[in-house]
């Protein structure tokens, strides 16, 4: 059956080390099999407290995240692999097998055009060359097709699915997100069969990043697709009780959520399982 997780930032802003140690313990009381860690900045994250913080709590680890504005992978890609070959390291040092996130460029950064080949064609021979460190180290990756007004390379899932095509590596899978997808798919179902077995981790976010269940998508479509692929994966509910400052500009995250931390994993979670098991899923 899938498993249930929430990202961090549902209950903390930024993610240090005591921070981080809030968030997991957070999670492991709510009875979740996962939490989401964002690895942001790599070079920061103290992996071994945070292995033993996940032990203590009873709870696994994935990991996430997007690029820094500098190492934007069209505009440098020999960075972007450098940094994402740290991310990998952190990843696997707290036993983690998922990286996923918007693995290609840095979120907000826009071109006012759309891709080039040639942008496209470097994502692809860079993350052919990320998903071959991957391997080495045991981690699936996870591409996350993000709306047009926060990237312009990667927006649905079909999109996704050509750069997979393209990169060529069995280690690389879609991360999709109801989000992202209330927006850019014609609809919820058919574009999570196109992804099939290739979807890898589904952020489960309502259209106003609130209270799953209480906005605009459309959770019944959402739920027959993932039946219909027999998905096994995690379910992760992805809000922002806290705004993280270096994601603010990027989502627009302007205004003070008018919900709790609480709030949104005590209803939210309770809401995916029952549609999960309505489904058949749970």
């Amino acid at each position: 059956m899938p498993t249930f997780g929430a990202h961090a930032f549902i209950w903390i802003g930024d993610w240090t080390s005591d921070s981080g140690g809030t968030a997991i313990a957070a999670a492991g009381r709510a009875g979740l099999d996962l939490i989401e860690i964002p690895l942001l900045r790599p070079e920061r994250f103290d992996a071994a407290l945070t292995k033993r913080q996940l032990d203590d709590a009873g709870v696994r680890a994935i990991c996430s995240l997007g690029l820094p504005r500098e190492v934007h992978m069209p505009i440098n890609p020999a960075g972007a692999r450098d940094f994402l070959r740290l991310a990998l390291d952190q990843t696997a040092a707290i036993g983690s097998t998922f990286l996923g996130g918007v693995l290609f460029g840095h979120l907000g950064y826009l071109t006012g055009a759309s891709p080039t080949p040639r942008e496209r064609d470097i994502c692809a021979r860079t993350l052919a060359g990320v998903a071959s460190d991957a391997k080495e180290r045991g981690i699936t990756l996870g591409l996350e097709p993000v709306n047009r007004y926060e990237t312009y390379l990667y927006n649905t899932v079909g999109d996704v699915l050509d750069l997979i095509d393209a990169i060529g590596a069995d280690n690389v899978t879609v991360h999709a997100d109801t989000y992202h997808m209330n927006i850019e798919e014609a609809g919820f179902r058919a574009a999570i069969e196109a992804a099939g077995e290739r979807l890898g981790c589904i952020h489960c976010s309502e259209s106003d990043r609130g209270v799953p269940g209480q906005g605009n998508v459309h959770w019944e479509q959402t739920f027959a697709g993932l039946a219909a692929i027999g998905y096994q994966g995690p379910l992760v509910l992805e809000s922002f009780a806290a705004v993280n400052p270096d994601l603010a500009g990027a989502t627009c995250m302007w205004r003070t959520p008018s919900y709790s931390s609480d709030q949104l994993v005590q209803e939210g979670v309770a809401f995916l399982r029952e549609q999960a098991t309505a489904v058949g899923l749970a």
